[in-house]
C-alpha cells in the first residue's frame, strides 16, 4: 500500500460549488486554473498543488480517498467532506 502521494486539490464552501466545478472538469477544463479562480485554500496561488504528503498526515476523509487504491487513475476524486469544506482531489502519484 502507498505510503507516500503527492496531489493537488480545489476546496469549496458548499456541495454545490464543488458540483458546479465537477462539471467543469468533466469538460476537461484544466484542474490548475480552476483550483487558483475557485479554491479557497492558501494551496490555489500553486494552482491547488498540496505537494507531497505521508499516509496519515491529512484529514481522515481526504487522507482516506488519496490512499484508497486505483484513485491515482481517476482523473479526480470527490467531492470529499471534511471539516475545511468539499475537495476536489487531483492524485499525481503515489509511492
Amino acid at each position: 500500500m502507498a505510503k507516500i502521494a503527492c496531489a493537488s486539490h480545489i476546496l469549496l464552501k458548499t456541495k454545490a460549488e464543488a458540483d458546479d466545478l465537477k462539471k467543469k472538469l468533466d469538460n476537461n477544463e484544466n484542474f490548475a486554473h480552476l483550483a487558483k479562480r475557485y479554491s479557497t485554500c492558501p494551496s490555489a496561488k500553486k494552482g491547488g498543488d498540496l505537494g507531497e504528503f505521508r499516509q496519515g498526515t491529512m484529514v481522515p476523509a481526504f487522507d482516506k480517498a488519496v490512499f484508497t487504491h486505483g484513485s491515482e487513475n481517476k482523473r479526480y476524486l470527490g467531492p470529499i467532506k471534511t471539516k475545511f469544506g468539499f475537495h476536489l482531489i487531483q492524485v499525481l502519484y503515489k509511492d
